[in-house]
């Protein structure tokens, strides 16, 4: 398993770096068996440290979690604590996707931008109905039943998740409302 542990604009020693690797390790190899990689990352946002993390599994499936505190092991706790919690929830169905699938989970490249908000400031009409792209990126888009497509978003703790539908191959996407319940969008072959 691979651990990388660093600091935003913060020194990351051996102690808190020791007590990382003790504390997620202990919960990763408890309810995820094989972790293959493991990274936690600690920044200072204003007056409280923040600790983000995330587990991928073997299976090709991702946890993540934050937790902020104005401690800075006490932010690693919190975050943790999430991670346990995620994990243990969803360990029964884990192993039961383990079983099922003899490979890993297949992913395909895709192209990812963040687009800049508006200016609350700033309401007018836009010169350009084009958004300003911040950052362009790859990203990766994995095939998925759309079980464990719900799964893999609650375990990221993400709004949205766009997956191949392991069923026909098509595009498809899981959100989740408003409302509490989780939406799946299925677009029908135009073909």
């Amino acid at each position: 398993m691979r651990y990388q542990i660093s600091g935003k604009q913060i020194d990351v020693g051996e102690s808190l770096t020791n007590h990382v690797k003790d504390g997620i390790g202990e919960i990763a190899t408890k309810y995820a068996q094989r972790p293959t990689e493991i990274t936690v990352t600690f920044s200072k946002d204003a007056h409280e440290f923040k600790c983000e993390s995330t587990i991928h599994l073997s299976t090709g499936l991702s946890v993540a979690a934050e937790g902020k505190s104005t401690e800075i092991y006490d932010s690693f706790e919190k975050c943790a604590e999430k991670i346990e919690k995620q994990l243990r929830r969803y360990k029964r169905r884990l192993k039961d996707h383990h079983k099922d699938r003899v490979t890993p989970v297949e992913v395909m490249e895709a192209s990812a931008y963040i687009l800049a908000s508006e200016d609350a400031e700033n309401l007018n009409e836009p010169e350009s109905l084009q958004p300003v792209i911040v950052a362009e990126m790859e990203t990766k888009i994995q095939s998925l039943s759309v079980g464990e497509a719900v799964m893999q978003m609650e375990l990221a703790d993400t709004a949205v998740l766009v997956f191949r539908n392991e069923g026909h191959k098509r595009l498809n996407v899981v959100y989740k409302r408003k409302d509490g319940n989780i939406g799946w969008v299925d677009p029908t072959n135009l073909e």
